[in-house]
């Protein structure tokens, strides 16, 4: 489809593929102009972009760098021409047009996705909401919640729990079919469900007989209150979303927790900084005990990563196996980690809410500690709970995000898919 008429653009055009699948406005470049390797791109608004001659050639589609029907990239950086020069650059049309020596290959590009490029609208954090640390008043003591009915079926609604989900960090649907495996029906609205030595998916119930095996080995299949804390951190990668299901709940007492771990973690950089400082350097080996499964994983209560990756509690002590750091550090290891469990499960900090049968609460396993109170050991109580990967999550905002932004730009409506 061409692109708007405007200025001395010509409408009857076809826009430029895109090394993608996405629709970009087509905002019309004003000038070019060479600078050693670089062409200096420029709009009429003052926007400018350096773009160097072999990120333009690796990203020429259906031209010997981006596969036309993967999107993906197929040159080998081994084998770029030597010598290899821009031979001519030029605005056509509002495009970039730039032809490649000694090839002699000719290309064009869409001057809506350079400018996503130039104003950095292609970086990993993009379409992503910034996260809001909480604590429980900020929510009236119950965590952010949606009609399951209408985030199934409507895709603006869905696009604002997602957000909500990677913003908070929690989220829950209410009014949900209790059928044991609609968690997964669910799923396919999101992403891949993680597997683990669990199961894609897996029950959490009161009954001792789940004890021992590499199943449902877990003090979750008890009724002993759970303090807060997060799911297998003796993973290198723990899951990143989990979603938990009530399918029925007859118990008295068993209040679902949360508290999210970045404003824990706020509080205690800023008013115990001693604490803070031994919570993310000093190092636990986290130990899954099974008969049949040996899962171990070695890191600090508070991983921060590194630099673009997701913050990670690994807070479970259950599984939190052996200290793994010099005798010296012992001491203020245990201290740091005592006033860690203290603040995660105070009033100020800690959510305590029913859970109902119809709710699936979902929440970032690796920021957010959940927990739960002790329940009575009479009546039935079943949970089905699922993991979903970060990875998953963020590229479904991302597309529900982007796509609502171009049919705003573009005055479109946003059609009846799903994003």
């Amino acid at each position: 489809m061409g692109h708007e008429p405007g200025g001395d653009v010509d409408n009857t055009t076809q826009d430029p593929l895109t090394p993608d699948f996405y629709d970009y406005p087509f905002d019309a470049l004003s000038s070019v102009e060479r600078d050693g390797a670089f062409l200096v791109l420029r709009w009429a608004d003052g926007c400018e972009y350096r773009a160097f001659d072999r990120w333009l050639r690796e990203n020429a589609v259906d031209r010997g760098g981006v596969h036309l029907a993967t999107r993906e990239g197929v040159m080998d950086p081994a084998h770029f021409a030597a010598g290899l020069v821009i031979g001519e650059a030029s605005i056509v049309d509002g495009a970039l047009v730039v032809r490649f020596d000694p090839e002699g290959v000719e290309a064009s590009f869409h001057p809506g996705w350079l400018r996503h490029v130039a104003e950095g609208r292609h970086l990993t954090d993009t379409y992503i909401p910034n996260i809001v640390a909480w604590r429980p008043s900020d929510f009236g003591g119950e965590p952010p919640s949606y009609d399951g009915a209408e985030v199934m079926d409507d895709e603006a609604t869905m696009r604002f729990w997602i957000n909500d989900l990677l913003r908070y960090g929690l989220a829950r649907l209410r009014n949900c079919p209790t059928e044991e495996d609609f968690l997964l029906e669910f799923a396919a609205k999101v992403g891949a469900v993680r597997d683990t030595n669990f199961g894609h998916i897996w029950d959490v119930k009161a009954d001792v007989t789940m004890a021992g095996d590499d199943l449902t080995n877990s003090t979750a299949n008890t009724n002993l209150r759970l303090p807060p804390h997060t799911d297998l951190p003796t993973r290198e990668t723990p899951p990143g979303f989990q979603f938990l299901h009530c399918v029925v709940n007859e118990t008295q007492g068993g209040n679902s927790t949360m508290a999210d771990g970045a404003a824990v973690a706020a509080e205690l950089e800023a008013n115990h900084p001693e604490h803070y400082e031994a919570l993310t350097t000093l190092k636990w080996v986290f130990f899954n005990r099974g008969p049949n499964i040996d899962h171990r994983w070695s890191g600090p209560m508070i991983d921060l990563g590194v630099d673009g990756s997701p913050l990670t509690f690994r807070a479970f002590h259950p599984v939190r196996g052996f200290p793994d750091m010099d005798q010296s550090d012992m001491p203020r290891a245990y201290a740091a980690m005592a006033a860690f469990s203290s603040i995660a499960a105070s009033p100020e900090f800690e959510m305590s809410y029913p859970f109902a049968a119809g709710d699936i609460v979902g929440f970032d396993n690796r920021r957010v500690l959940h927990g739960r109170d002790q329940f009575s050991s009479g009546g039935k109580r079943h949970l089905r709970g699922i993991y979903i990967d970060q990875d998953e999550v963020r590229s479904f905002a991302r597309v529900a995000n982007r796509r609502h932004e171009f049919a705003q730009s573009t005055n479109q409506p946003q059609g009846d898919h799903h994003a």
